[in-house]
């Protein structure tokens, strides 16, 4: 396998909301970006060319792929396979998603991803815990039976040193701004989620080191005229980052246009929610009790919830610029810098300039993947692209 490439392209997004520049190359070396300039006939070096580039996606909610899901199976196999799954859609790295399950059976997530990091499994840049500290009263398809509040024990846990990106999913009004303020201080990014948050409850938790909320819209409180809750503390701005699920089923077309014009994309973080049906051949699966089928497009309990997303990060992009507007660009840095950004990676990966680990995704005009490169090798490529 090389451990240099030239990729040569057409249109180049480098991650920064920019407008593209045309005709770039981008040498990659040693699994990370060595340069970026015009296009030439230069070094005997291993040359791909596509008609878009842009950084490597980050995906940094997703809970299973290519028939394997991170609940049902916290091993470094499932790790891998979700991440070649991905790479299909575009992402050059994921943050495995564990949901609320009993008692602390997160730690054997904890476990699955520092063993995944320490074995160099490619395309894995942390980990996502979304519960088992959210709100009854907004489980979603969580198995409300384990949702609950965190002990000593687990703060302990969870305060112990870990490897990658750490993104933690919680409740605020039911956890208290101290024990934001401890997993934050650990290194965790906390964002509110399941939750039934006051903005009177969102004010200590932001100042704690609340950053964001967990697909906007979504099994949390909705914004009235007094009341913005904790959809208004996002378009309002108290809270900095969010992610959104662009599926066309999660949020209306037009409620995903508002979140652009009033968010932008500097804050708003595509994600795909996907399960294992993503990249997979399996049209159902469970989560605790409950049975979810892939129906029309859509994931969904016996009564309807929604249970995660049948949803690609290209495909992603592609719908933030058909029903929300966004411009290529915009969708583009939604889907790699800012969520970089909104994680603490920003300093490594989600743009394309020298110095950066070597993430890219190639894409035909149509934005849709041909090849994912993460750390300088492919996971994923089409054999059109050689």
């Amino acid at each position: 396998m090389s451990n240099a490439w030239i990729v040569e392209t057409d249109l180049l997004f480098d991650g920064s909301g920019r407008a593209p520049e045309r005709d770039r190359a981008v040498l990659v070396r040693d699994g990370r970006i060595a340069g970026v300039g015009a296009t030439d006939a230069g070094a005997a070096i291993p040359r791909l060319r596509c008609p878009v580039l842009a950084p490597g996606f980050l995906d940094i909610q997703i809970n299973g792929a290519a028939d394997a899901q991170f609940n049902d199976d916290p091993s470094v196999e499932t790790l891998r396979r979700m991440a070649r799954g991905a790479a299909q859609g575009g992402s050059a790295w994921i943050l495995p998603t564990f949901i609320t399950a009993p008692g602390r059976a997160y730690a054997e997530a904890l476990d699955a991803v520092a063993a995944a990091l320490g074995a160099g499994v490619p395309g894995i840049a942390g980990l996502h815990l979304e519960g088992p500290f959210l709100s009854p009263r907004r489980a979603g398809i969580h198995p409300p039976e384990a949702i609950r509040r965190p002990d000593a024990t687990d703060l302990a846990r969870l305060e112990a040193p870990g490897g990658g990106a750490r993104l933690v999913t919680l409740a605020p009004e039911e956890v208290g701004p101290d024990a934001v303020a401890r997993l934050s201080a650990a290194g965790w990014t906390v964002f509110a989620g399941h939750s039934e948050a006051t903005a009177e409850d969102l004010v200590p938790a932001v100042a704690a080191g609340l950053s964001g909320a967990t697909h906007l819209f979504n099994a949390m409180s909705q914004m009235t005229p007094r009341a913005p809750g904790l959809v208004g503390a996002v378009l309002g701005g108290l809270v900095p980052h969010a992610g959104l699920i662009a599926d066309g089923h999660h949020v209306h077309p037009l409620s995903l246009a508002a979140a652009l014009k009033a968010v932008g994309a500097d804050r708003l973080c595509l994600v795909t929610d996907a399960m294992l049906t993503l990249a997979g051949t399996r049209t159902g699966f469970r989560i605790g009790a409950r049975e979810v089928r892939l129906d029309g497009g859509r994931l969904v309990g016996e009564d309807g919830t929604l249970g995660g997303a049948h949803l690609a990060m290209d495909e992603a992009v592609r719908n933030m610029i058909a029903l929300a507007g966004a411009t290529p660009q915009e969708a583009i840095r939604m889907a790699s810098a800012t969520p970089a950004a909104a994680v603490g990676l920003g300093d490594e990966i989600g743009t394309i300039r020298p110095g950066q680990r070597a993430g890219l995704t190639l894409m035909d005009a149509g934005l849709r993947v041909l090849g994912t490169m993460s750390d300088g090798a492919f996971p994923w490529r089409d054999a059109a692209l050689g």
